[in-house]
């Protein structure tokens, strides 16, 4: 059963679903972009969640600045990188040792933004990195990115805009394109598990 806590970030303090499955290894999950209705609710962010949870992996479901009870507001990507570092010391806090990164579309992008990543932090995945509408910087390296997902109809993280970056961002991290999912998973959540089970 996941557990609503709240946490830190700064001088706000952020609302997050937490599930404790494993004593030492946990997954920070991020939703899509606020301005559009992300929240830690969203259906996609749920089915990583459970494929973590299935997995043994703890899970801290996180709302940003600004969504649902979180204080704050929107900062363009800016202190929501401040919300992941926030949300990662929560769960070394819990005796969490080794921590996953996941975001979902507009999470996927604070990701891409950061600079410096704690030690614990083991592996990113991107699901739906955005690129058709938020660029992500030219030139970034990430070299904890393990796995790309997107959709096969995917307008928003179209496979070729994604593929065209990849050599860039980690040569070496699996991708895997969905068939039939557009930029919502409608349909998809279950083959959308699958990979990111398969993958853990």
């Amino acid at each position: 059963m996941e557990e609503k806590i709240t946490f830190t970030s700064g001088t706000l303090t952020l609302e997050a679903l937490y599930k404790k499955v494993s004593s030492d290894k946990g997954a920070v999950i991020l939703h899509p972009h606020p301005l559009y209705g992300g929240d830690m609710n969203n259906p996609v962010v749920e089915s990583l969640a459970q494929s973590f949870n299935k997995k043994s992996y703890t899970t801290l479901r996180v709302n940003f600045r600004g969504v649902g009870g979180s204080e704050g507001s929107y900062d363009e990507g800016n202190g929501e990188q401040e919300d992941v570092l926030a949300a990662i010391r929560y769960l070394t806090g819990q005796g969490i040792t080794s921590i996953y990164l996941a975001g979902y579309s507009y999470g996927s992008w604070v990701l891409g933004k950061m600079k410096e990543i704690p030690k614990e932090v083991c592996g990113q995945i991107f699901v739906a990195p955005p690129l058709a509408l938020l660029p992500f910087e030219p030139g970034i390296n990430l070299p904890l990115l393990k796995l790309i997902i997107t959709g096969e109809e995917d307008e928003i993280a179209p496979p070729e805009l994604i593929r065209e970056s990849l050599a860039g961002w980690n040569r070496d991290a699996r991708f895997e394109i969905i068939d039939f999912a557009d930029h919502f998973y409608f349909g998809s959540f279950k083959a959308l598990e699958k990979v990111v089970e398969s993958f853990l």
